[in-house]
């Protein structure tokens, strides 16, 4: 089974990552890792960071001759913003010196791991945890998750995803959805991340683009943030990965977990998920089908799983992203050391990091559904994984 694991922090020397559990035979490059580490980076309503962060994974160990070898991946990510930080983390890193002097930070901000972190780990000073819980550790994210959605498109399975909502502007019903991505996803759920990337918010309604850039603005010029709702696709799927014995073996619940972990992320729905609570059951369940020797599903309002397994129809999940607590506008907060009310600090941050988010939601899917295949599927190389989805598939 396909696992990873990252280290690193925000302003430290670099991120490193890795994967383990890839079968061997799979074509490997660092440009295919590349591809989602750029689109990551894009997106309106990115801060100042971004303009000197050019991410790029190097592989240093698990290929030979362009190929996984089977064993544990390495890759490492240097932070070009390194030396240009001025928050004592590189000097204290450097020189391998006391911290004496370095300023701690005491204002742990609303809505941010800095209170819990630093009560769980009995820190006086935030800076640690600000480390580890940015958002800036998903760049590696992303790059170990893209070994496992090259593993997927190797056997026909694509993932893509666009932005729903962000703020009070978004689509206002799941059948406008449908009309736009049904037709993208019948050539592959990359088409939808494709066309999705021609807007610099990732959504793929040209008028609602607009009208999210100007609520972009207009929270930029208010001094606070924005979140909102994106939505995943995955198409190519056989049925039946997933199970509805055990409950950890779910392919939705594991689903679930994967988006929850990813920083920022307050919710999750799959299909019509919160939406169907309010409707009569006609209105919810999708009709089976079956024709030219195939069950399928008249809708797909479900989201391409039941009980817990892939139907064959593409899976569909919606993910909420909070505003980033982390604003020009400062929120009040107490001083850890002299216990004051006073107002938080600013930590430099985008105004809305949900276009650049829907590519992190895009990649953590893709170790639960490629885990789920191996389930299914499973061997040691991609050869022999293939003779046994040809088996079973016939």
């Amino acid at each position: 089974m396909i696992r990873y694991i990252t280290a690193g922090e925000s302003h430290g020397p670099g991120l490193t990552g890795i994967v383990e559990g890839v079968p061997a035979g799979l074509p490997l490059t660092e440009e295919d890792i590349a591809v989602h580490l750029v689109r990551r980076q894009q997106g309106y309503g990115r801060g100042g960071r971004m303009a000197f962060e050019k991410d790029f994974a190097t592989i240093s160990s698990g290929l030979r001759f362009g190929k996984t070898m089977g064993g544990p991946i390495a890759m490492n990510m240097p932070n070009r913003a390194f030396e240009k930080d001025d928050a004592g983390w590189p000097t204290v890193m450097n020189k391998e010196i006391e911290a004496e002097g370095i300023e701690k930070i005491t204002l742990p901000r609303p809505g941010h791991a800095d209170l819990v972190g630093a009560q769980k780990y009995n820190f006086d000073d935030i800076r640690p945890v600000i480390e580890r819980s940015s958002a800036r550790e998903t760049a590696m994210r992303v790059a170990c998750c893209s070994i496992a959605r090259k593993f997927l498109k190797h056997f026909g399975i694509q993932i893509g995803g666009h932005v729903l909502r962000i703020g009070s502007v978004g689509f206002d019903s799941w059948e406008k959805v449908r009309a736009l991505t049904d037709p993208l996803a019948e050539q592959g759920a990359e088409k939808i991340y494709q066309a999705a990337d021609e807007s610099d918010v990732r959504c793929l309604d040209e008028k609602l683009s607009a009208e999210m850039r100007e609520e972009i603005k207009k929270r930029r010029k208010e001094g606070s943030s924005l979140g909102g709702i994106y939505e995943i696709v995955i198409t190519g799927l056989p049925v039946g990965l997933g199970s509805y014995v055990h409950w950890d073996r779910k392919l939705d619940g594991m689903l679930a977990q994967a988006i929850m972990s990813t920083q920022a992320m307050k919710g999750v729905e799959i299909g019509l998920g919160f939406e169907s609570g309010h409707k009569p059951g006609h209105e919810v369940h999708d009709e089976i089908t079956h024709e030219k020797n195939k069950f399928s599903r008249r809708t797909n309002r479900m989201g391409g799983i039941e009980g817990g397994m892939s139907t064959g129809m593409p899976i569909i999940i919606r993910g909420v992203m909070k505003p980033i607590p982390t604003m020009l506008n400062p929120l009040r907060t107490v001083d850890m050391q002299t216990k004051e009310e006073t107002e938080t600090r600013y930590e430099r941050s985008d105004v809305c990091a949900l276009p650049r988010a829907v590519v992190v939601a895009e990649s953590v899917v893709a170790p639960i559904i490629a885990n789920a295949f191996l389930e299914k599927f499973g061997g040691d190389s991609i050869q022999e994984i293939e003779a046994n989805f040809k088996t079973n598939t016939q």
